[in-house]
């Protein structure tokens, strides 16, 4: 282990400025050695994976993206168990002022929490913007919309817009299926999209540059 994380330090010494894609999944310490050595080597980074951030690195989590906030283009959190508090609360405060993707896989969002960050991050515009609200009971209305309505729509902070409750074996509730809701946000210029289709990953983005 600790040999693999030196021929990773030394690897980045020398190539680091040219990281510009990066994913972090849920590997305990090795997640957190890779998140030192990035935030300490890399700061060229446009697109920041984030898949099962545990909490004892969350903060850890918010100074890479403070870091490396004058490239970052893409942005997508996955967040495994119930750290929807820590980053809807912090996240806001440290976002550039324009991305182009940002995607936000939580577990059971509280409102409060919500508005929280859409209110912290008002000076940011997102080309699109993708929202998956990972619920614990069937439910067809998507309680964080008037949110959605009053901090992004009515300030025009979005062009593209995606929005979905999952429910684990349950037909997903997306945002693209209310016909009055869409054209809704039309008359605002923004575009609601079915979430699949707006959704993107770091292989796929990849690809697409290839």
């Amino acid at each position: 282990m600790a040999l693999q994380i030196d021929l990773l330090q030394s690897l980045l010494q020398k190539y680091g400025n040219y990281l510009e894609n990066f994913k972090c999944g849920s590997y305990g310490f090795v997640q957190q050695r890779h998140l030192e050595l990035i935030m300490k080597y890399c700061k060229n980074i446009k697109f920041l994976d984030l898949c099962g951030i545990e909490r004892h690195i969350t903060s850890l989590i918010f100074d890479l993206i403070e870091n490396i906030n004058q490239n970052l283009n893409y942005l997508s959190i996955n967040v495994g168990d119930c750290q929807n508090e820590l980053i809807l609360r912090n996240l806001g405060l440290i976002l550039p002022s324009k991305l182009e993707y940002l995607s936000l896989a939580l577990r059971m969002i509280n409102t409060n929490d919500f508005e929280v960050f859409l209110k912290d991050s008002q000076d940011t515009f997102f080309k699109k913007l993708l929202i998956n609200n990972l619920i614990g009971g069937y439910s067809d209305d998507i309680d964080i919309l008037p949110y959605i309505k009053e901090y992004i729509m009515k300030k025009k902070r979005v062009q593209y817009l995606a929005i979905k409750n999952t429910l684990y074996n349950r037909v997903d509730v997306d945002l693209s299926n209310f016909k009055d809701e869409v054209n809704e946000f039309k008359l605002h210029n923004i575009k609601v999209l079915k979430y699949d289709n707006l959704s993107t990953d770091i292989y796929r983005f990849v690809n697409e540059i290839d």
